[in-house]
């Protein structure tokens, strides 16, 4: 590795990356907002491993450094279970809401992107 090092040095290209490109290449980070916009408590998992309780009208500015994996229950309800997870994209905005494509189950939510 400290050959490698010292080639970057020779070809001065260490000092051309600024902060924002060595993110990039390391992998960087996106930031995005999730609310709840639904009368339940919302668990989550951020990445596999950040996870929160999110209640009702609740929003929050997450930093994700892994890729910004979301997984969460789409059944509000305690005894039945359907994860689901999207890839959220940086500096947008999200909400759970109730799923627009089920009017007739009240416990079956989804995460939208609404800015």
């Amino acid at each position: 590795m400290s050959n490698n090092q010292n080639i970057l040095e020779d070809f001065s290209l260490l000092e051309e990356l600024d902060e924002q490109a060595g993110e990039t290449i390391t992998g960087g980070y996106e930031v995005f907002t999730v609310t709840n916009k639904t009368k339940y408590n919302i668990t989550y998992l951020v990445d596999g491993v950040s996870s929160k309780v999110q209640k009702p009208g609740q929003g929050l500015i997450w930093t994700a450094y892994k890729g910004g994996i979301i997984k969460f229950d789409t059944d509000s309800r305690d005894k039945y279970v359907q994860n689901k997870s999207y890839n959220l994209a940086d500096g947008k905005k999200y909400e759970f809401q109730d799923n627009k494509s089920t009017p007739g189950n009240p416990y079956d939510i989804n995460l939208y992107s609404v800015g």
